[in-house]
């Protein structure tokens, strides 16, 4: 059986403004300046302990103080959903995904705030397992959560897609041994020397991201390439 999997943050949601923001009220509760938004959005992807300890470095601070990221936490909590939206065209990809391949959500976000935003935004029926950072598993990308979903829906790496959208992402996949789907549109940084395997493609619109499913599913050909 199929399984298509999907990152969260800079995949699904554009999120950056929040998570920037609430950063910075964080910073400025130790007297720190502001990051720029793009600076702390190269910070995102390993959790929000590895944020906070990126963002107090960068502005000169200890990167360790003890109550930074429970500042953080309960300032990001009442921002969640100050500008947070799904990336236009997303949930027509995940509604018609839906009826095609069981999907799951894989994110390093911890669970509760990840499926606040599920819920808010009516997606969490689309998703018949939702894994986040304090799930159980090591986060990504270490790849035994995503091993675990393939177990749980009986897909195989051949059979499984990874949607994401950064580094982290890509290296979750790899090391899964899946195909991979990478995003431009997200915030997720990828280094210049990136370059594509078999089996991955890059692309820059969400309905792309359905070509690259289609292509699963179809199995029509051992790679992907990126839609023209």
């Amino acid at each position: 059986m199929p399984l298509i999997v999907f990152d969260l943050d800079g995949t699904i949601i554009d999120s950056r403004r929040d998570l920037a923001d609430s950063t910075n009220e964080m910073l400025a509760t130790y007297g720190a300046p502001p990051q720029p938004i793009d600076a702390i959005a190269g910070m995102i992807g390993d959790g929000a302990k590895k944020l906070v300890e990126r963002a107090l470095a960068s502005a000169g601070f200890d990167p360790f103080e003890p109550e930074a990221l429970d500042r953080y936490r309960e300032i990001y909590e009442r921002r969640l959903l100050d500008t947070t939206q799904p990336y236009t065209g997303m949930v027509e990809v995940l509604s018609a995904a839906k009826h095609r391949s069981p999907l799951a959500l894989l994110s390093n976000k911890p669970e509760a705030p990840t499926r606040r935003l599920l819920d808010a935004f009516d997606l969490a029926g689309h998703f018949s397992w939702v894994i986040g950072g304090d799930s159980g598993f090591e986060r990504k990308p270490d790849p035994a959560s995503l091993v675990f979903l393939m177990t749980q829906s009986g897909s195989t790496p051949a059979n499984t897609l990874f949607v994401g959208d950064s580094a982290i992402d890509a290296e979750t996949a790899r090391r899964a041994g899946v195909r991979l789907c990478l995003v431009d549109f997200g915030f997720g940084k990828l280094p210049e020397s990136f370059t594509l395997r078999p089996g991955e493609c890059r692309v820059s619109h969400p309905e792309e991201v359905s070509t690259a499913i289609e292509r699963l599913l179809e199995k029509s050909s051992t790679s992907f390439s990126s839609p023209p």
